[in-house]
């Protein structure tokens, strides 16, 4: 590649860390809202997990889950969270 293609796959890579960036600004924001439900925030934060692993890739690089892997890995954890709440509340 010459210099002037690396120059535009560098300025496009720039400016799709803004665009993610900026969806993370706003995601972040909207999980601060109250009055939406718990089904909307569900889905912001899967959203905002997403946007998370397109940076990680496009930062670093690096071979990252793929989408079903990072489904399974935050369904798990919502699973643990869900056994510990379950717990917690037998043992008020």
């Amino acid at each position: 590649m010459n210099p002037d293609q690396l120059q535009n796959i560098e300025a496009e890579r720039q400016a799709l860390l803004g665009q993610l960036n900026a969806a993370e600004a706003a995601l972040r924001t909207g999980l601060l809202t109250q009055g939406f439900g718990s089904n909307a925030r569900a889905h912001m934060e899967r959203a905002h997990a997403h946007i998370q692993e397109a940076c990680i890739c496009i930062n670093e690089g690096k071979p990252i889950r793929t989408v079903p892997q990072l489904v399974d890995d935050l369904n798990r954890v919502q699973r643990a969270m869900d056994a510990a709440r379950r717990q917690r509340s037998q043992h008020i």
